[in-house]
């Protein structure tokens, strides 16, 4: 008999630290700016794998609500610190225009490894993204839940795009963000386990050949924690609006309490084969909420918006239960409005449209990620 998930909440977002007078990352921040960032918030910031990021994390909250605080406070303490130093933080998972190569990682002994081993391909990293733990402390219900729960990744990334620009161009797709993540090994949806056990057995082999030093290592889009007795969501972009964070941290909770709900019914939801779920994730990284996804269980393919209608159908009791309706639908204002990859896109073109340079278009890009970074923060 397993035991009541907890259903804490966690958030981690991690920017991009650009510079206000250039709009570029700021390639090397001063040391004091991380320094006076971790005093005011003591263990919830943190530096990221390049110099340019950084990281934030709220606490464990035992609700939506006060998971969005704590983030609130979180985003606007960066943003205070950062523009003391001439910096803003940007909440998007690619800069518009910055090189990969001009980048320098964080000298720490993890990050130094991880360049050492992935080279180039390490290298190309200037890129962020939103990570959600939900407490799930039986572990092989974590492993059930993830099993299941990989279906609806597709929706919750065509939520959160936020990398349509890629060193200077635009890529065509609303996450660029996953095709950089995805050269990198051990990424992408994870595999079915048919226990914790079997999972643990897979992670001491790879430990034991010397391939990983521990399970933090594995950078799947869904995954259980290496560090708490979590269910750790990582397929979805930063979001730039904070509120648009807190509806897809939301969702993915209402979502795993549907799963287990499901299963204090005898029933669960359909196992449907990876490579279906990869052309989901596909169209998701590629047209965002643009195009449609595909419904496996009616065979075809249904417009985002009917998808999304669906899904709150689904956890409408459980978001009764852990109070968050309004916050998951609010997914219907991203939904009418768009993504930050959206906004991105129509302030390129507004810019180019009024005549400027490519070059000031991305600048101005950079402007409303700054702006939007700290929108209902004040």
């Amino acid at each position: 008999m397993t035991s009541e998930p907890s259903f804490t909440l966690g958030i981690e977002e991690e920017y991009l630290l650009v510079d206000l007078q250039s709009r570029d990352l700021a390639r090397d921040p001063p040391a004091g700016m991380l320094e006076e960032c971790e005093a005011r918030l003591t263990g919830q910031v943190s530096p990221e794998f390049l110099k340019s990021q950084i990281e934030v994390a709220t606490r464990k909250s035992v609700s939506v609500k006060e998971a969005r605080a704590d983030l609130v406070h979180l985003r606007r303490t960066v943003a205070e610190v950062a523009e003391r130093h001439g910096m803003a933080p940007i909440a998007a998972s690619t800069h518009p225009f910055a090189r990969w190569t001009d980048q320098k990682h964080t000298d720490r002994a993890r990050y130094d490894i991880i360049a050492r081993d992935m080279a180039a391909v390490a290298r190309r990293l200037v890129i962020c993204g939103l990570h959600v733990h939900v407490g799930i402390d039986d572990d092989d219900l974590r492993i059930d839940l993830m099993n299941q729960a990989s279906y609806f990744l597709p929706h919750l990334l065509a939520l959160s795009t936020s990398s349509p620009f890629w060193q200077g161009e635009e890529t065509g797709l609303m996450s660029f963000r996953l095709s950089v993540f995805d050269s990198m090994p051990r990424t992408g949806l994870p595999d079915r386990f048919e226990s914790y056990g079997e999972y643990q057995r897979l992670v001491e082999r790879m430990v034991g050949a010397g391939l990983i030093e521990d399970a933090s290592k594995l950078w799947w889009d869904l995954r259980p924690s290496a560090r708490f007795p979590t269910l750790e969501l990582r397929i979805p972009d930063v979001c730039t609006r904070l509120d648009d964070t807190i509806t897809i941290a939301a969702l993915y909770l209402c979502l795993l309490s549907m799963l287990h709900r499901l299963k204090q019914q005898n029933q669960r939801w359909r196992i449907y084969a990876l490579p279906l779920i990869r052309e989901n994730r596909w169209l998701a990284q590629r047209y965002g909420l643009d195009r449609d996804l595909v419904d496996f269980g009616k065979g075809h393919r249904v417009p985002y918006a009917d998808l999304l209608e669906e899904l709150f159908a689904l956890v409408r009791v459980d978001a009764e239960r852990l109070d968050c309706v309004a916050e998951i639908e609010h997914a219907r204002e991203i939904v009418r409005r768009g993504t930050s990859a959206h906004g991105q896109l129509a302030a390129w073109r507004a810019a180019l449209e009024a005549g400027k340079s490519r070059e000031a278009a991305l600048g101005e890009v950079v402007d409303w990620l700054v702006r939007e970074t700290r929108a209902g923060l004040d």
